[in-house]
């Protein structure tokens, strides 16, 4: 989303071509059904329309420009356009449903991350697709945080790198997790997530994995 609207196929094309590990994106359900790739509950901030997803048809939503003439997409659009790995945050049980039909009727599973803040959706698309890996998000977190990711089965710890410390890292890790640090868009933030140890990052613009190997 630094360099391209967010969450459209604009801007993942961009991602993949940049070289980038995996692709992030978000997930919402739309009036209709319908699995579409946007961050917000509603469409204020990312297109030129207004009111909640949940409100809107795919039809009307459709009608939206996302940014420099970008349409909203849905999941499968994504999967089509992109050949690199996918992680795919839901917002609720109910895209952890859609989302899941979706994973075992295109035979996704080795291919697509499931990550959400939300315990009972992980724990939620678990029980539905066996083998998937999941990401506990957090954005603040308790020293429970840990165990709340081992309790719905998730593989990896997703933490704000702003409050992460090396001691919840090295307590994931010594329970077989991995820690994922958001967002990273800085040297100085990149530097710090090695110091870290972290297993990966997420970042907003992918030319630091190019310019990091030479100045973090």
């Amino acid at each position: 989303m630094g360099v391209a609207p967010e969450n459209t196929l604009r801007s993942f094309i961009r991602a993949e071509r940049s070289g980038m590990d995996a692709v992030e994106l978000d997930l919402h359900l739309s009036k209709d059904g319908a699995l579409v790739v946007m961050h917000d509950e509603d469409v204020d901030r990312t297109t030129d329309g207004t009111g909640p997803v949940a409100e809107k048809t795919l039809a009307e939503l459709r009608e939206l420009d996302a940014g420099g003439g970008e349409r909203v997409p849905v999941f499968d659009e994504v999967v089509d356009a992109v050949r690199c790995p996918l992680q795919a945050e839901i917002k609720d049980i109910a895209a952890a449903r859609a989302l899941a039909d979706v994973l075992l009727r295109r035979d996704l599973v080795r291919r697509v991350t499931v990550s959400s803040f939300h315990d009972d959706a992980v724990a939620e698309i678990a029980a539905l697709v066996p083998g998937v890996r999941t990401v506990l998000i957090a954005s603040r977190w308790g020293g429970d945080v840990v165990d709340r990711a081992k309790a719905v089965g998730a593989h990896w710890l997703a933490l704000n790198i702003r409050r992460l410390t090396l001691e919840t890292t090295e307590r994931a890790h010594a329970e077989g997790l991995r820690v994922l640090g958001w967002v990273v868009n800085t040297q100085t933030q990149l530097r710090l997530a090695r110091a870290l140890e972290l297993d990966g990052v997420t970042t907003d613009f992918p030319e630091i994995r190019r310019t990091g190997r030479f100045t973090a």
